[in-house]
């Protein structure tokens, strides 16, 4: 019988993780679509509306995410976005439901501040590239193409519910 799989947290990093996420590492061939997660602290400590997280699957680091929240900002924007600037899974624990389930999470997390109407992110295209992953969580097209990267974007309903 098959166990039900772990529950997926977004946890924060700390002195005592910082290493252990930095070892994280994406499967063979998929490196050019995210940068390593010491670039992205390294960037998140001179971007004020970064925010981000450590990827647990149960008890075992699985993965790193960061959002730029515009509402982190001082003075905050009058229509604040929120962006998925990093999503990274370690290749151990890839096509387990890990990213879905830390994507749900995240969701979750931007719908629950109640002040952005869309979360966003851009993804390099190319085989093997997260399209189709984006696409079936709901993320639509946008039509628009930022430093070569596709946008996409979730309408996010403050109410709870997806927009559309």
């Amino acid at each position: 019988m098959n166990s039900p799989p772990p529950t997926v947290t977004l946890r924060e990093i700390t002195a005592d993780t910082v290493r252990a996420v930095i070892r994280l590492n994406v499967a063979d061939g998929q490196d050019r679509f995210v940068a390593p997660n010491a670039v992205s602290l390294a960037q998140a400590l001179f971007s004020p509306e970064a925010w981000y997280r450590a990827i647990y699957a149960g008890d075992e680091l699985a993965g790193f995410v960061m959002l730029a929240d515009e509402s982190l900002c001082s003075p905050a924007s009058a229509v604040p976005k929120a962006v998925v600037w990093r999503l990274m899974i370690d290749a151990r624990f890839q096509r387990r439901g890990i990213g879905r389930a830390a994507m749900q999470r995240i969701i979750e997390h931007v719908r629950a501040k109640g002040i952005f109407r869309t979360l966003q992110l851009s993804y390099v295209p190319g085989p093997g590239c997260p399209e189709p992953f984006y696409l079936s969580l709901g993320f639509r097209h946008t039509g628009r193409i930022d430093d070569g990267e596709v946008v996409l974007e979730l309408p996010i309903d403050s109410s709870g519910e997806r927009a559309g």
